[in-house]
């Protein structure tokens, strides 16, 4: 599950051909994340992740989790909402 992006400034100092020390900083957005299997929060770089995965239509793993083993056991049960029936009474929410 997406929660949320933020940013973090790193900064860092250099050495120049002359010997003389330059500070600079870089920024970096991180992105944090709930796992669906496990619900532990962890976080991203940005640029690890494609963007239009940052949404809730997508499920996010943590690199504790077992993600082959996850995806099959939630293809099964998306699979089960498919094959059922058109006139039944099931709330599909709570499968």
């Amino acid at each position: 599950m997406f929660i949320q992006t933020r940013s973090q400034k790193n900064q860092y100092v250099r050495l120049s051909k002359l010997g003389n020390q330059h500070s600079y900083a870089r920024t970096k957005t991180i992105v944090i994340l709930k796992c669906d299997e496990c619900d532990t929060v962890f976080d991203r770089d940005l640029k690890k992740i494609d963007r239009k995965r940052l949404n809730n239509n997508y499920f996010h793993c943590c690199s504790e989790c077992d993600i082959k083993r996850f995806a099959q056991r939630t293809g099964a049960d998306h699979k089960k909402i498919w094959d059922m029936p058109t006139d039944t009474d099931l709330d599909i929410s709570k499968l």
